[in-house]
């Protein structure tokens, strides 16, 4: 034998013994650890997120740049609950697979009831030694399924697409279950904001008092100069009290609503909605976007009384609220908007 063919006889003996080597681990491992890899360790990687339950109720978050997503295409994301999202999915572990005798349950629970999760991210197909990046794509990287809780409620039964057997699987440093944080639901998703505008970026700002209109202003900011307008004379106000009309616009910075009201009765809703607004708010920002707020009384349902035990007309905490257009009832706090529903007398100077 040659020189030649021995070294070639060697390489095949060595490739042989690697091969029976991988074959002998994978025979004594039960499990491939693509079956139970729930955890995305580059979650700054993540372009999208498709989650589906079994309800057809749908939600996708989709990135459009650092800490901006959107909500099915359409809405804000919570930027809290995207970064609990992500530090779940980059934390996730799996304990152990579930058992022989709970096997055909818990796939029957999961079949029955369950979110799927669907992972993209920002892959590249050359990737040296993660050192040398090139042609980077989106891809659906990790497909998995959420179900129910553990009887002892430490972690959740999940499941990865194409595989057998599911898995309990816990979020380290957390005591609990994760199956609330891949919630389907649009609204819990939703950023609350509706003003968000620093005070340089105001162009103009009225607040008009349908009931009491001699209350109605307007604030215009031009050229860094500030003027008050009283909207039913259409008279500038001079002698303001500067300290709160200041105030009053950088309020606009950061004004949210409680919450987003999808399931009152429908003929309650459009009853509240027609009738005379307490407060319409506009604020033109220096772009010429505009957003508009509008206010309505909320019933006294929770019977809140004065000093004297007399029954309050209103709510004294809460108003219904139109936001996004009119196209968005929702809940709001007087504690929040109080700053920005300011009558015109408010400004008038304090000596």
């Amino acid at each position: 034998m040659n020189k030649k063919n021995r070294i070639i006889l060697i390489i095949i003996v060595l490739l042989a013994i690697v091969a029976a080597f991988l074959t002998a681990e994978n025979k004594s491992t039960t499990f491939r650890n693509d079956v139970k890899a729930f955890a995305v360790k580059d979650t700054a990687s993540i372009t999208k997120v498709f989650l589906a339950d079994k309800n057809n109720h749908t939600v996708l978050l989709e990135k459009n740049g650092p800490g901006q997503w959107t909500v099915n295409g359409t809405y804000k994301a919570r930027n809290s609950g995207i970064r609990l999202l992500l530090e779940t999915m980059k934390n996730l572990a799996a304990k152990y697979p579930v058992p022989n005798k709970a096997h055909n349950t818990v796939i029957s629970q999961l079949a029955a009831q369950s979110t799927k999760v669907e992972v993209y991210q920002e892959v590249y197909r050359i990737d040296l030694f993660d050192k040398i990046k090139l042609f980077p794509h989106e891809k659906l990287t990790k497909t998995y399924y959420v179900g129910g809780a553990t009887a002892d409620n430490m972690g959740n039964f999940m499941l990865m697409e194409g595989a057998d057997v599911p898995f309990v699987v816990f979020l380290l440093g957390f005591r609990g279950f994760v199956a609330p944080r891949y919630s389907t639901f649009e609204k819990d998703w939703r950023d609350h904001q509706v003003f968000k505008t620093k005070l340089y970026n105001i162009r103009e700002v009225i607040v008009e008092t349908p009931e009491k209109p001699e209350e109605s202003f307007k604030v215009i900011n031009k050229d860094d100069v500030i003027s008050l307008i009283a909207l039913q004379s259409n008279q500038q106000v001079a002698g303001y009290d500067t300290l709160r009309l200041l105030n009053f616009l950088t309020a606009f910075n950061d004004i949210r609503y409680e919450a987003l009201l999808e399931k009152m009765d429908t003929i309650k809703r459009d009853s509240i909605i027609s009738s005379v607004p307490k407060d319409i708010v506009t604020l033109i920002d220096q772009q010429g976007d505009t957003t508009t707020v509008k206010t309505f009384f909320m019933a006294n349902d929770r019977r809140f009384e004065d000093m004297e035990g007399n029954l309050y007309i209103y709510d004294v905490d809460r108003l219904y609220a139109l936001v996004n257009n009119d196209r968005d009832f929702v809940l709001i706090q007087y504690y929040v908007f109080d700053k920005i529903l300011r009558p015109l007398s408010y400004f008038n100077p304090v000596y």
